[in-house]
């Protein structure tokens, strides 16, 4: 796949080694020129230094062949127009960040798939971390998160079967046994203590979720 990234700064940057270690073809754009002269120090990727919302700039780093574009500066501005001009190109998968909330409708309206501000993002991922220590996220997909979860020697659902879960916009996907077992789970399964239990859960309702789960598959107080 032939990527367009906008933007050097750590999530570009970021985003730039991750595409090319999964074999990706990468253009990046970025108005500082030493950090294009770095990241080609580094990594093999087309860096063109320039303001992404230039027509010739884009056209420059093969717009009219990508088949997707990210958009990762601090200035939705930038991002948006950037998005906007990836659109006219027809380039299929146009993704962006979304540093103030309220300018998420427009990125919508133009047809951009969006990421909420970053900075919040980690902030909130930090502090949930820091009262589930134990909970490990496998995945982010659209909608929703995968998230794998511990069940504790005293947790009040031990010895229960599924079915009797309290179960909100939460769906079991797997059931790792401590022998190293794999169950697809049905209702009538009984949870063991030491299971790990693999759940999606919707992203609107993903503190709610755990906190439920935590409740029934935690040691109880």
């Amino acid at each position: 796949m032939y990527i367009i990234i906008i933007g050097l700064g750590g999530i570009g940057r970021a985003l730039a080694a991750m595409s090319v270690a999964n074999g990706n073809s990468v253009a990046v754009i970025d108005q500082d020129e030493e950090r294009c002269n770095e990241i080609i120090d580094h990594y093999d990727v087309l860096a063109i230094a320039g303001n992404a919302t230039d027509k010739s700039i884009l056209l420059d780093a093969g717009i009219d062949r990508a088949q997707a574009l990210i958009a990762t500066t601090s200035d939705d501005a930038v991002n948006l127009m950037a998005c906007w001009l990836a659109k006219k190109f027809n380039v299929p998968n146009v993704v962006s960040i979304v540093n103030q909330n309220e300018h998420s409708e427009m990125f919508k309206e133009v047809g951009v798939h969006i990421s909420e501000n970053p900075d919040e993002l980690v902030a909130e991922r930090l502090y949930f971390w820091s009262e589930n220590t134990e909970l490990h996220q496998l995945a982010s997909i659209p909608g929703g998160s995968i998230f794998e979860i511990d069940v504790d020697n005293n947790a009040p659902m031990i010895d229960h079967e599924i079915k009797e879960l309290d179960v909100t916009d939460f769906v079991f996907i797997a059931i790792k046994r401590q022998k190293g077992d794999i169950i697809i789970p049905s209702g009538k399964v009984r949870i063991r203590k030491g299971d790990k239990i693999i759940v999606f859960t919707k992203k609107d309702a993903e503190k709610e979720c755990l906190n439920i789960l935590n409740r029934q598959l935690k040691n109880s107080v």
